[in-house]
């Protein structure tokens, strides 16, 4: 049967009923084959055999015929190819047919095929056996007088448990080795053995003639291993491709491998423009559309070296931008005008206080040593909600024992807004 005709849609034979009816089918199939009439399509694989039967016995006890290749390879001691082989000769023959064909998906593992138990129809011709029905449904209800007898025949096969024939000799097609050297010899290695005599014996100090050959060195990488070990770069180097999958890597930067690319040169070649906003979200399709040509583009290493140095010159250009807009920002002060005329009105509100203020001048010199933990607690909070109290400590006790009594925090905070404030006194209002 052709590939298109092994499917239960296109099948021109019918399910077996039985699994009985089935063997059946088989061992006649068996027959056929043992004249000659029967040869498998593929002609470098195993014939039709014990094999064979011995796997299609194993489906018929199964209730779903979904046989795993898997299973039948364990349970029979052969390997995967093998049950491969078999089972494609029993679909030729009819035998078998797919319901549906099994998958491979990736991450959930593979899924069996499932097959349905077919008797072909020139089984029925031969036999003479009457069906009722139409398609692969259609069942038996009588056969020819004259096929009785052979039927039973194939019966009573169909009955017996199918018997492989063990292997007598090992696969090696040695004997068995044991400590001794015994086994399938009768006569004993040492009998023959003798020792040569101390003059023949070498002395040490001659050379070999075939001396040993230095060790060989770190192994050289080939094109696929080159491409990996780039893409192991890329993902370790850049920051957007840190959980990319290195065999897709691979493949994408296969051409600027090949042409002997650095990690750094791909990196260069691919954040010339500027990367999205929102990140990169498939960071692979990235990368394959900014790598596009670019092996014809920068064919030569004076291109590269160009590249990389204008990537790393636009890298620093933008490190300044951005480090000048921060201290800009900084000094500035905020940008909105109510929130800068919030700020000078809080401002002005301190430095009256400050002035207004005379408590710490009257009270005369305050030693530190004096105040409890408490009255200590008490001003820093007062501190907290007013800083000119900071700044009058500093003119009357000195930044020493002004940061002893508020901490640096509260004192490096103030200084830091009057600084600002300073310096917004020498802006021209924008109102």
């Amino acid at each position: 049967m052709t590939a298109a005709s092994q499917w239960l849609h296109a099948t021109a034979g019918r399910i077996a009923t039985n699994a009985h009816s089935w063997m059946q089918a088989v061992h006649w199939i068996a027959d056929r084959a043992a004249k000659g009439d029967y040869t498998p399509a593929r002609a470098n694989g195993p014939k039709w055999g014990p094999t064979t039967l011995a796997i299609a016995e194993e489906i018929s006890r199964l209730k779903e015929c979904r046989p795993g290749i898997d299973y039948l390879a364990r349970k029979l001691t052969v390997s995967v190819r093998t049950v491969k082989y078999h089972l494609g000769m029993l679909r030729e023959t009819g035998l078998l047919v797919y319901r549906s064909k099994g998958t491979r998906i990736r991450g959930a593992g593979g899924r069996a095929s499932v097959f349905e138990r077919t008797i072909p129809a020139s089984f029925d011709a031969e036999h003479g056996i009457r069906t009722i029905g139409e398609g692969a449904t259609r069942r038996p209800v009588g056969a020819a007088a004259e096929a009785r007898k052979a039927l039973g025949k194939l019966a009573k096969k169909a009955s017996r448990k199918v018997r492989r024939n063990r292997r007598r000799t090992p696969v090696s097609g040695r004997g068995r080795c044991t400590l001794m050297q015994g086994g399938t010899s009768g006569t004993s290695s040492a009998a023959g053995t003798h020792s040569p005599p101390e003059s023949k014996l070498a002395s040490g100090e001659g050379k070999s003639p075939t001396p040993k050959s230095s060790k060989r060195g770190p192994r050289s990488l080939n094109l696929v291993g080159r491409r990996y070990q780039l893409a192991r770069e890329l993902i370790q180097t850049v920051p957007w491709l840190n959980r990319a999958s290195a065999p897709r890597i691979a493949w994408i930067v296969r051409h600027v491998a090949d042409a002997g690319w650095t990690a750094l040169q791909v990196q260069a070649a691919a954040e010339r423009l500027p990367l999205p906003e929102r990140g990169a979200f498939r960071p692979s399709g990235l990368l394959a559309s900014r790598l596009a040509s670019c092996h014809l583009l920068y064919n030569t290493p004076e291109r590269r070296r160009v590249l990389v140095e204008d990537w790393q010159d636009s890298r620093r250009q933008e490190q300044d931008r951005h480090q000048d807009t921060t201290l800009t920002d900084l000094a500035e002060g905020p940008r909105s005008v109510a929130a800068r005329r919030a700020m000078d009105e809080a401002f002005a509100a301190i430095s009256g206080r400050l002035a207004a203020d005379t408590t710490l001048v009257e009270a005369g010199p305050l030693v530190l040593e004096d105040l409890s933990r408490a009255e200590v607690a008490a001003m820093r909070a007062d501190a907290m909600r007013d800083p000119s109290l900071i700044l009058a400590s500093l003119d009357l006790l000195g930044e020493r024992d002004t940061r002893r009594l508020y901490t640096s925090r509260l004192v490096d905070q103030t200084l830091a807004l009057e600084a600002i404030n300073a310096r917004r006194t020498n802006l021209a209002p924008a109102f």
